[in-house]
């Protein structure tokens, strides 16, 4: 029996209300997706996807097992631990006297929750550098909800495409050449020492004394003649 499990949920709904789908996945030993499994809810709204992923999630594991839940939904999140024991004394209505919106689905999560060691941990969603257990959930809600088709592990399915919503990492900048032997740059003209002040063709002045190359249209600072060939 493993000492605890690490999983991830989450649910979409394109429109809101608009088809809509939910998805869990538990991480082996290495944080990586070992187990998943995603559904479709119809039309329905991004707050039910995200309960009906939890309550999924929660059915399919182990209650023995202390389990850490990453989410990317406050609502969700904060519905099952700090707002529910109000809730529950207020006779399932809110502060303001209204009745609980989602109230059967909140009511099974909490008898699945009774007893049980869970731990729920916030992260951001659609991000660069996110967690990569939040962000394979997300993909796989975001195609349930477009295909409104099952997939997980168990069915065989391919891991769920990139999320359109999660920005492309900026491409590196390439590296400048690197100097030659002797202070010039590779390729180059000699590299010497300005005699006097002076403006190099990027703009940026230099000193007398700094180490500028020949370039095209006269002297300047060694990087930007490299820059050009």
């Amino acid at each position: 029996m493993r000492e605890r499990v690490v999983a991830a949920c989450d649910g979409a709904s394109k429109g809101n209300p608009g088809p809509a789908g939910w998805a869990w996945v538990v991480s082996d030993d290495a944080g990586t997706a070992a187990r998943w499994e995603a559904g479709a809810l119809g039309t329905a709204t991004n707050n039910v996807a995200e309960l009906t992923a939890l309550e999924r999630l929660l059915a399919a594991t182990d209650p023995a097992v202390p389990l850490e839940v990453r989410m990317d939904s406050q609502y969700a999140m904060k519905a099952v631990t700090t707002w529910l024991p109000g809730w529950k004394r207020n006779g399932w209505k809110t502060a303001a006297g209204k009745p609980v919106a989602n109230q059967e689905l909140v009511v099974r999560i909490d008898a699945l929750l009774e007893g049980r060691p869970v731990e729920f941990r916030y992260v951001p969603a659609h991000q660069v550098d996110g967690d990569p257990l939040n962000d394979f959930a997300d993909r796989a809600a975001s195609q349930a909800a477009r295909v409104q088709e099952p997939a997980g592990s168990a069915l065989g399915s391919p891991e769920p495409p990139a999320s359109p919503d999660t920005p492309k990492a900026a491409p590196r900048r390439k590296a400048p050449a690197r100097r030659a032997a002797g202070g010039g740059s590779a390729g180059s003209a000699r590299t010497i020492k300005a005699k006097f002040p002076g403006r190099c063709l990027c703009g940026r002045s230099y000193a007398a004394g700094e180490s500028i190359t020949k370039n095209d249209q006269g002297w300047g600072h060694p990087e930007c003649r490299t820059a050009q060939v």
